[in-house]
């Protein structure tokens, strides 16, 4: 037999599959979806086996050197998956599979084979293995491959378990577990005086499980000494045993039961459930307002699926992924839910995956590449808040999760729902079309009204002599809310506490050495850091082009909201919540659960505090600069612009306090800050299409970008040309093709960087123009000076 293998190598002349050998005494042991070893050249190197066929065309080939894994890593579906992924997103396969696999897998792994039952139970000729231990070393395998397939077929069977110890910066979660010897049968009797050996060892051997050391001497009430005395008579034996790292640890999460439907939750939750008993695949589109019950109609959806025997992949935004999201699906499945986002450690990423792998659980909750948890019987898969953008990946594979969820769903033949109060233009438009089936839900839940929203002319304020960074109007507010012992939240897209330096005398701006972007100013070290490479120098005391003592700060970051409110309302307790407040692990929990029990007045961030948010206490939100993402060089500014103020402003009056926004703008006429008031997104939808119509974008038409860099400024430039050439050469005269020009960002780490645009509405052959340009380049490439990236689906265009 031959296995088709992809090799850990990512480049183009190794981006397709290679044939090796099977070992007779691995045949039924290699699978596809397992990792191997194998020779390449003159070295030994992992890949994944993907296919497996009867007979190769090579008239010599190599012998697979190692297996890996007993359990395949990738389910059969995967390695469609991924073959699927690398062709839609221009990448390498291998980028693809490794995107599948948990980080601790590509690291070095160290196997054992643990014994779950008894040893008479065993194949004959593998019991001398496990004579005096109940664990051996996998190397003991690999000394005698003929073993390989009892063993194997021992694992399938539930009598042995493979155990993966990985070899990582952390290290593995480990707790000492004692279990009855192997051959106590051989050994003397205890001595009739030792009553306490004698007592905890039947305890022992009543439970007939290993035994926690901790939990086995607080429950008996044993001293460690009569443990190690029966260690020590070879009665009992002491081993490490890997346990899962649960991030969440002595968390209690109250059970929750579902909550009776409104009539229109009742009326969207319908044709899911139809989907799910017809066993059809669907996409909907749920468009709720902020407030109007989505979460509950996912939950009684997910409920349903379940009760099928199947399993629901949730994906919510990395930074919605608050423990109130957490504790939402924890409290109504228990220990069902397996949660994967960035916050935790590699290992406890590790362990989640495997409770998935092993089918420990059947929900999993989490961030972006959670849309690949190896289930094989998926129900359901939702993805809330479908317009966030950090659903796209930017570094290869350059995926979108709706399109991945959307593939999944087509292949387990379930429905997909994309929830959100402010879609995606394509999203909506796509709804409207019939792609996907619109779901709407207009109203809050007990008809609770949505906030009242003012938007306050930031021109006007300084014509009335207000300097300050907060209106007349948001600083009663926000008095106001003190006297009531009631919570505000103060919104800022920006950190750092000031976005530029700039000389007042000459107009300097202190820029980064190595990228074409100013510097932040961060208080809390004095010091620039450029946001983009990290770069970082002492505050200049003189302008560096004129020695002038006037340099200032210019703009306002949340450091100086902070010490700003301090000033003007010093008896305010203030959250700040920011990158860098919430940079170490577990403090976006801290900062979240001290809001929640009131212990601060005023909760003030970025982007982090614009979702999931809810509490009864806040009935203020103020926005400091609604203008600041409304004159960014992209074609979905407005639309950024209008989601983030609606969902901002979502936060205000959820439960039965009414609820107040105050939006400070200096373009306040602008239709994405004005129909904010109105929370229409209909029209603000009409408004937006217009604008992309006469633009020429999407949902238009299609856009790719090609994005080149190199440290040399001319060579780019050349790169650039050749590629626009030979594009305009190919494809057909309907399709544009824009550049090259030089990028917004014109350079980052040293790099300069050209880009170019396509924009298409047809065009069958453009993946495999696209590829020659990839392949005409990949020498150099390979190389390391030149890069070359295709984006299908651009979100960023710096």
């Amino acid at each position: 037999m031959i296995a088709k293998v992809i090799v850990d190598v990512p480049s183009s002349q190794t981006d397709r599959l290679f044939d090796y050998e099977i070992p007779a005494e691995w045949i039924d042991v290699i699978q596809v979806g397992i990792r191997v070893i194998v020779p390449f050249g003159p070295r030994k190197i992992q890949g994944f086996v993907v296919e497996i066929v009867s007979e190769s065309s090579h008239a010599k080939i190599k012998p697979i050197y190692e297996v890996l894994d007993i359990i395949p890593v990738l389910t059969e579906e995967l390695v469609h998956l991924g073959d699927w992924l690398s062709q839609h997103t221009l990448s390498f396969k291998l980028s693809a599979y490794q995107l599948m696999i948990p980080a601790a897998l590509r690291t070095k792994v160290k196997k054992k084979i643990l014994l779950k039952e008894d040893l008479s139970r065993l194949p004959g000729n593998i019991q001398p293995l496990f004579l005096d231990t109940k664990q051996i070393e996998w190397a003991k395998v690999e000394e005698n491959k003929s073993l390989l397939k009892s063993i194997h077929q021992a694992v399938k069977d539930e009598l042995l378990e493979v155990d993966y110890q990985v070899e990582e910066k952390g290290k593995k979660k480990t707790e000492r577990y004692v279990r009855i010897a192997a051959n106590i049968d051989r050994l003397e009797p205890l001595p009739a005086r030792a009553v306490k050996q004698k007592d905890l060892l039947t305890y022992i051997e009543n439970r007939k499980q290993p035994q926690n050391v901790q939990a086995l001497l607080q429950e008996t009430n044993m001293t460690r000494q009569v443990l190690t005395t029966l260690i020590k008579k070879g009665f009992v034996e002491e081993f490490e045993q890997e346990v899962y790292r649960d991030p969440n640890a002595g968390v209690q999460y109250e059970r929750t039961t579902p909550l009776l439907l409104t009539e229109k939750q009742q009326e969207v939750i319908g044709p899911i459930l139809h989907s799910l008993e017809d066993k059809s695949h669907r996409s909907f589109l749920l468009h709720g307002v902020t407030g109007s019950g989505k979460t509950e109609v996912y939950l009684q959806a997910i409920d349903k699926a379940l009760q099928q025997g199947k399993e629901a992949i949730v994906l919510v935004p990395e930074i919605a992924l608050t423990p109130q999201m957490v504790q939402r699906f924890k409290g109504r499945f228990g220990s069902m839910v397996a949660v994967l986002h960035s916050g935790l450690s590699m290992g406890e990423k590790y362990d989640e995956w495997r409770k998935i792998l092993r089918q420990e659980v059947r929900v999993v909750v989490g961030a972006r590449s959670a849309i690949f948890a190896p289930f094989t019987n998926i129900g359901i898969i939702i993805i809330d808040e479908e317009h966030e953008t950090s659903y796209k990946q930017e570094e290869n594979p350059k995926y979108h999760a709706r399109d991945v969820a959307i593939h999944r769903g087509e292949y387990h033949q379930c429905p997909v729902i994309l929830g959100s109060a402010t879609p995606s233009l394509e999203s909506y438009a796509r709804a409207l079309k019939g792609v996907y089936h619109l779901l709407p839900l207009k109203e809050r839940v007990n008809n609770r009204s949505m906030p009242s929203v003012e938007v306050v002319d930031m021109r006007e304020e300084l014509r009335q002599g207000n300097r300050s960074m907060f209106s007349y109007s948001l600083l009663d507010k926000l008095k106001d809310r003190l006297e009531k012992g009631e919570q505000s939240v103060l919104f800022l897209n920006r950190r750092g506490y000031s976005t530029f330096v700039m000389c007042r005398d000459c107009g300097y701006v202190a820029t980064c050495d190595h990228c074409d972007i100013s510097l932040t100013y961060h208080r809390t070290h004095h010091s620039l850091k450029c946001h983009y490479c990290g770069h970082e120098e002492k505050m200049p005391n003189t302008c560096e082009s004129c020695g002038s003592d006037h340099i200032r700060f210019f703009g306002s970051g949340t450091q100086k909201v902070e010490e700003e409110l301090t000033r003007v309302l010093p008896q305010a307790k203030v959250i700040r919540m920011d990158i860098d407040t919430t940079r170490r692990k577990g403090s976006h929990e801290k900062l979240l659960s001290a809001f929640g029990r009131g212990e601060a007045d005023i909760l003030l961030g970025t982007q982090m505090i614009a979702k999931g948010l809810d509490f009864p206490k806040i009935t203020l939100v103020g926005v400091l600069a609604a203008d600041s993402m409304l004159h960014i060089p992209d074609f979905r500014s407005a639309e950024r612009t209008f989601q983030l103020m609606e969902q901002v402003s979502g936060r205000a009056g959820r439960h039965d306090l009414e609820g107040e926004v105050i939006i400070q703008s200096y373009t306040p006429d602008h239709y994405s800050i004005e129909l904010v008031k109105t929370h229409d997104y209909e029209q603000y939808f009409q408004m937006e299409m217009s604008q992309r119509k006469v633009g020429v974008y999407p949902p238009y038409v299609f856009m790719v970008l090609i994005n080149i860099s190199h440290p040399e400024l001319t060579h780019v430039i050349h790169v650039s040309e050749k590629i626009v050439t030979f594009l305009k050469r190919e494809v057909s005269n309907q399709t544009v093709i824009l550049g090259p020009v030089a990028s917004p960002l014109a350079r980052i780490k040293d790099r300069y960087r050209y880009q170019c645009m396509i924009k298409y509405r047809n065009e069958s052959g453009l993946r495999e123009t696209l590829r020659e340009i990839q392949q005409h380049f990949m020498r150099e490439i390979n190389q390391g000076q030149l890069q070359v990236s295709i984006d299908m689906y651009p979100y960023l265009f710096t």
